[in-house]
């Protein structure tokens, strides 16, 4: 695994109130949660994705933020080579072990933030950034991107629902849950309190067409997955908002979430619809010829 990494560039491209604070190491001890309990991204929108952008199948792909390449793998054939980008070590080296045990050569993993990745100018065919915009430097990354990518090249933002967030008796249970949760382990500050405000104030899709890329497009993929609560429990390990660490010293049946006696969990079987969605960019989100 190779580091690419270099001094911030001086721009001051951003919105000072739109810039959030992730702290490193949020995932630290979750890569083995965040690859089995993440769910994957349809079929049909990786497909989807891969027409509409007309990959020659000869360039590069970047997914950065990659987790443990949720969008990395399915894409890679599309590519000679597919760069894997996360800050967080453990998920580098996720990818790494499982490029190696694929036989999927052309996955290159690379440690390093968004911000201070280093590539040359025109390097990538298509750039995509899954579930992971918000936490990034949004302005200046847009920026990059649009330096990174040859002449036609797309960037997808691709999003996906949570299963705490929805409108479901048992997703508000969920949500409750988890509040009380981070605040008996202190784990309130770990994600900024606002995170969703710039956003709000400006969506995603905006702020690549205000660093010069032509207008974007959403593109939605509905599917349906029936979560269990050992699911459940899994997924809660693989966020970045609990104390992976502290929880890890209790031993294996850490992985089991207990609950006080208060809460009400969801049925073994809840069904949640959830939404996946390129909430911009495929044709739509290019950069000029």
């Amino acid at each position: 695994m190779k580091k690419h990494v270099r001094k911030l560039l001086p721009k001051g491209l951003g919105f000072m109130d739109d810039k959030l604070h992730f702290a490193a190491g949020l995932y630290q001890g979750t890569a083995v949660y965040y690859d089995r309990y993440r769910l994957p991204y349809p079929e049909a929108m990786t497909e989807d994705l891969i027409a509409r952008t007309g990959v020659s199948g000869q360039g590069r792909l970047l997914d950065l933020a990659c987790g443990t390449g949720q969008l990395a793998f399915p894409l890679r054939r599309s590519f000679a080579e597919a760069w894997a980008v996360d800050r967080e070590p453990d998920f580098a080296q996720m990818v790494q072990a499982k490029a190696d045990k694929l036989g999927a050569g052309n996955i290159r993993p690379v440690t390093a933030d968004a911000e201070t990745l280093d590539a040359e100018p025109g390097h990538f065919e298509l750039a995509v950034i899954g579930n992971a915009f918000h936490r990034l430097d949004r302005d200046l990354v847009a920026a990059r991107l649009l330096h990174w990518l040859r002449p036609g090249g797309c960037v997808a933002l691709c999003w996906a629902d949570v299963p705490q967030l929805g409108d479901r008796e048992w997703q508000r249970a969920l949500a409750a849950l988890l509040d009380r949760w981070q605040t008996a382990l202190g784990a309130t500050g770990r994600v900024p309190a606002n995170w969703a405000e710039p956003q709000r104030r400006r969506p995603d899709a905006q702020v690549p067409s205000e660093a010069g890329f032509e207008t974007a497009r959403r593109h939605a993929f509905p599917v349906e997955h029936r979560w269990s609560l050992a699911e459940l429990a899994g997924y809660v390990r693989s966020t970045s908002s609990s104390r992976h660490r502290s929880s890890a010293t209790r031993g294996p049946s850490s992985t089991t979430i207990s609950r006080p006696p208060s809460a009400r969990s969801p049925p073994p079987t809840a069904p949640s619809r959830t939404t996946w969605a390129s909430s911009t960019t495929w044709p739509a989100s290019r950069r000029p010829r």
